[in-house]
């Protein structure tokens, strides 16, 4: 509702307007938090294309493509998901370093696309080096850190090719994250 209220107070504004394009952003997201997801896509489409247009900088264009590449995922468009969630992790990792913590939440979400479309073997080097980074730079116990370990204990034991020690190492993982 907050979504819809915003964009209807700003929708008649120029579509070069700050306010105008913040409250099409908040429309996508309200419309995605409702789980509204076919509904939040032309929305999202019509935002980036907006934020490219209008030269918004890098930063800004890849948090609209990762929330796109969200949506994709959401609605089964898997090859769309993974495409974004390349370019978004590689976009911040040239413009943030590898370091930062949205560089670190694109790759966890690039690997859980690779995962999602069986491509293993590119998700665990994805995240082995990764992991090392987040642990360096995050700590053990926080949120991003937890999670990537628990993804890449999913990849190696859903791997088809998984071998004993991969099994072992993701029972290990596993339990060392704990419950997620």
């Amino acid at each position: 509702a907050l979504g819809w209220a915003c964009w209807k107070t700003y929708v008649g504004r120029p579509e070069t307007d700050q306010l105008r394009c913040l409250a099409m952003g908040q429309l996508a997201g309200g419309l995605f938090a409702a789980k509204k997801y076919e509904d939040a896509l032309p929305v999202q489409e019509a935002d980036l294309s907006l934020s490219r247009r209008h030269g918004e900088q890098e930063r800004s264009i890849l948090v609209v493509q990762g929330n796109l590449a969200g949506t994709y995922y959401a609605l089964g468009r898997m090859q769309d998901a993974l495409r974004l969630r390349r370019d978004v992790y590689f976009g911040n990792l040239r413009v943030v370093g590898e370091e930062d913590r949205e560089t670190l939440s694109a790759g966890i979400n690039y690997a859980t696309s690779l995962k999602g479309l069986q491509r293993f073997e590119e998700a665990k080097s994805l995240l082995r080096k990764q992991i090392p980074v987040a642990r360096r730079k995050l700590g053990e116990s926080h949120d991003l850190m937890l999670s990537m370990r628990s993804i890449y204990a999913k990849v190696l034991y859903q791997d088809p090719a998984a071998t004993h020690d991969d099994l072992r190492e993701a029972v290990t993982t596993l339990e060392e994250v704990g419950p997620i």
